[in-house]
């Protein structure tokens, strides 16, 4: 079976998590693709990021090799005259350029879009920044953990008495590198039509926005801002959101009549159905509190364990909550094969279909530079003028 993008390449000229992360999902995909890396340090997030300090000092940090494995590094001099010519060949033999740097930096090395699409009219230019071009945060860095602040995100994460809290993974990054990856598959299938490539301009700004596209449609609809929910559920369900059991909690999805009628007889209070405080949703909103009160009392007799499996056989929407250890254990995580999706030991996508296996990424992750001599060859170096660029200091000698 042939993956989706067998015999596309893609330049890898990102850093940090967003960027690489584009990049490796086009890798599980079928893509061929070259990371290109400065030489001496290399991206930024190989030092740094995750619990294991030797690996960090080793320039191969779990930040790093989450989203590395499948790609060649070519260690890069690009404000070199001899590592721009590299450079320019390997664009003109690729299909993609994802990059996320500032329009500033791109301006400063002549490699903003016009001139990367002259060098190669049907590359498509995939720039991933903060806030998107044309505006004037276009040339302001930016983080997830910023984004996540200015997005207004962080305002409605935590509760009143918590203050703002970031969402405890990077979710704005690889949601970015999701949206990324998704529009250079629309502009691939773009230039089949036409023939030619295309500016793809990514905002991690718009990307944090679409991650609350209903929060965002319900502000502008009725004019009343958000607030932080805490633990409740965006539907504002009295009979939803997360509840203490004896012994830990349990996440309830109960937004439907049905679905409270089923709560009801699992919990052992039919009587609710009758009680004119809880027998309707209008009943059910207006008493919420006390509702919310009545179920936690109920939920009190047993393990959030035990309720579990109980409602869930009731056909309630419902969740123990877990620590990611005991996540990755769940029977999904196991069967769908979700790791081996990608190279062992490393997330893959999420979802399956046919011509998506982890051996098409095999490579596990590179030390610096150590692809460098197989990339040049491959662009038609001889031996002798590697050596050449090596001396020159226009390519790492880490090979």
């Amino acid at each position: 079976m042939v993956a989706p993008l067998d015999g596309i390449r893609v330049v890898d000229w990102t850093h940090v998590l967003a960027g690489p992360a584009c990049s490796y999902y086009l890798g599980l995909l079928g893509a061929e693709v070259i990371k290109v890396e400065r030489p001496g340090r290399g991206d930024a997030m190989r030092h740094r990021g995750g619990t294991d300090k030797e690996r960090a000092a080793n320039g191969m940090s779990t930040a790093y090799l989450t989203q590395s494995a499948g790609k060649q590094s070519l260690a890069l001099d690009l404000e070199s005259e001899a590592g721009r010519a590299v450079f320019e060949r390997l664009l003109k033999t690729s299909d993609v350029l994802v990059e996320n740097h500032r329009p500033g930096t791109l301006a400063r090395l002549d490699l903003d879009e016009d001139t990367t699409r002259a060098i190669n009219p049907r590359l498509i230019h995939c720039a991933m920044t903060g806030y998107g071009r044309g505006n004037s945060l276009a040339d302001t860095p930016a983080y997830d953990v910023n984004i996540q602040a200015i997005s207004g995100l962080m305002a409605l994460t935590g509760t009143e008495e918590t203050g703002p809290l970031r969402t405890g993974a990077p979710i704005v990054d690889y949601a970015s590198g999701m949206a990324s990856a998704m529009a250079i598959l629309a502009a691939l299938m773009q230039r089949e039509r036409t023939g030619t490539g295309t500016f793809v301009d990514v905002s991690m700004l718009e990307t944090a926005f679409t991650l609350m596209s209903s929060t965002i449609t319900d502000f502008r609809l009725t004019g009343r801002a958000p607030k932080p929910q805490g633990n409740a559920a965006n539907s504002r369900s009295p009979s939803s959101g997360i509840f203490t059991c004896a012994e830990g909690h349990i996440s309830l999805g109960v937004n439907e009549e049905a679905q409270f009628r089923a709560l009801a007889r699992a919990l052992d209070r039919e009587d609710w159905l009758s009680d004119p405080r809880f027998a309707d949703p209008s009943g059910r909103n207006r008493n919420g509190a006390d509702l919310g009160q009545a179920i936690c009392d109920a939920l009190q007799s047993r393990t959030a364990d035990d309720w579990e499996r109980t409602l869930m056989a009731a056909g309630v929407p419902c969740a123990r909550l877990r620590t990611l250890p005991e996540a990755l254990k769940l029977a999904p995580s196991r069967e769908r094969a979700f790791t081996s999706r990608g190279p062992v030991g490393f997330c893959g996508l999420p979802f399956a279909m046919q011509g998506i296996t982890h051996q098409r990424v095999a490579e596990p992750p590179q030390t610096l530079g150590s692809g460098t001599r197989d990339v040049l060859i491959a662009l038609g170096y001889t031996p002798d003028e590697i050596q050449t660029l090596a001396d020159r200091g226009a390519v790492s000698t880490d090979w």
